[in-house]
């Protein structure tokens, strides 16, 4: 296994980030954007804490986890890291306690009783939190979560036309502050279509929201569509880090 040889792992993951940075640069191109204007976040899932270490090392300090009883540990043990911690994955309310306690930013915001129950635990906890209401852009099946393979969960997302009413809720809610929206492109299509919605609703949420500018969109595979629609935010995990394994503490 490659993380036990500390070297050879970073020569792999600065290959990743390299390369990443390279496909964000070309769409940025592309799309007339500045590579100043996206956010990259490394989806950590299943890789140990010592490869966000690399990461960070590698000027890569925006973490993306999916699951509270993997993400909480790791974060614990990178405190002394200067990271910013997303959790984008499907949030059940029993989590948003412990979720509340090291997450900067939460993706996946979907109805109101989770809007309710960060807003107690960010306020217990004396964080602030800045959340963006998942979009669901494909209504008819569930399939991945954020980030994540699908087949594992529910897709999760709220309705466009519920998307108004939640960033109200969460932008009047203690301890929270609306940061924008974020979705996941349906499973086996072109992305595009799912993306410029996206960009649409973002727009419209910004009419009555102007500070809430996050579109958090793409993945390894989409990344070039989310960034020609304008997504801020990529949650990227394979292309950084290499397929999917078992965590080796």
């Amino acid at each position: 296994m490659t993380h036990d040889d500390p070297e050879r792992r970073r020569a792999e993951i600065a290959e990743g980030v390299a390369a990443v940075r390279a496909r964000v640069a070309a769409a940025c191109a592309a799309a007339g954007r500045n590579e100043d204007e996206i956010t990259l976040i490394a989806v950590t899932k299943t890789f140990p804490a010592s490869d966000v270490r690399l990461l960070a090392g590698l000027g890569l300090t925006e973490v993306g986890e999916n699951r509270d009883q993997e993400a909480r540990p790791k974060a614990a043990e990178c405190a002394d890291l200067p990271l910013t911690w997303h959790f984008v994955g499907r949030l059940q309310t029993n989590k948003a306690r412990a979720v509340a306690g090291y997450a900067d930013v939460v993706h996946s915001v979907d109805r109101a009783r989770l809007v309710s129950a960060l807003s107690d635990a960010a306020v217990r906890a004396g964080r602030t939190l800045r959340c963006l209401v998942q979009v669901s852009l494909d209504e008819a099946a569930p399939g991945e979560a954020a980030g994540e393979p699908a087949g594992e969960q529910g897709r999760g997302g709220a309705a466009p036309a519920e998307v108004p009413r939640l960033a109200d809720e969460i932008a009047g809610a203690g301890g929270l502050e609306l940061g924008g929206v974020m979705a996941v492109a349906p499973l086996g299509a072109d992305p595009l279509p799912a993306f410029t919605r996206l960009a649409e609703i973002a727009a419209d949420l910004r009419g009555n929201h102007p500070d809430a500018r996050i579109v958090s969109a793409g993945m390894s595979g989409d990344l070039e569509q989310a960034i020609a629609c304008g997504a801020t935010h990529l949650r990227v995990g394979t292309a950084l880090l290499g397929g999917r394994r078992a965590i080796v503490r």
